[in-house]
């Protein structure tokens, strides 16, 4: 009797610790669907996470772009501007050495008619008209060129 009460109470015991054991796996187990669970969320919130910040970053750079576009736009405008500015300036300066040609000459005419030049101030005349007049030329020239570029 001694030995089936001990092998009994043994069998006992070791249900005992088997049920337990089976217990703690089972709550492990739960636990350890809902650390799952919870690592799935995070992953999940992550992934939404960095979908955003893409998203955020799709927008800057488009915003970029048209800033870019917009001062681009601008500068030409600026740019064209400053090309008629130029051209209104190059002919100004062109008309007003146009003037002072004529003046130059006729003052020599004049001078020339009433004998109050000499043959020496003569030549200097005649070098000063025509330096204004190579002058002249080239303002012509870089007007053409101004207003190809228009």
């Amino acid at each position: 009797m001694k030995k089936t009460l001990l092998t009994f109470v043994s069998i006992l015991v070791f249900n005992l610790i088997t049920n337990a054991q089976v217990t703690e796996q089972a709550q492990d187990s739960v636990g350890l669907a809902a650390v799952v669970a919870e690592q799935q969320a995070q992953a999940l919130e992550l992934k939404e996470q960095k979908r955003m910040e893409k998203e955020v970053k799709n927008a800057e750079k488009a915003q970029k772009k048209a800033e870019k576009a917009q001062k681009k736009a601008e500068k030409e405008v600026k740019k064209r501007e400053k090309l008629m500015d130029d051209i209104k300036s190059k002919r100004k300066s062109i008309a007003k050495d146009e003037k002072k040609l004529m003046k130059m000459r006729e003052k020599m005419q004049l001078d020339k008619f009433k004998g109050k030049l000499s043959p020496n101030d003569v030549t200097k005349m005649n070098k000063k008209i025509d330096n204004l007049r190579s002058g002249l030329v080239k303002d012509i020239e870089k007007l053409r060129k101004l207003e190809r570029k228009q």
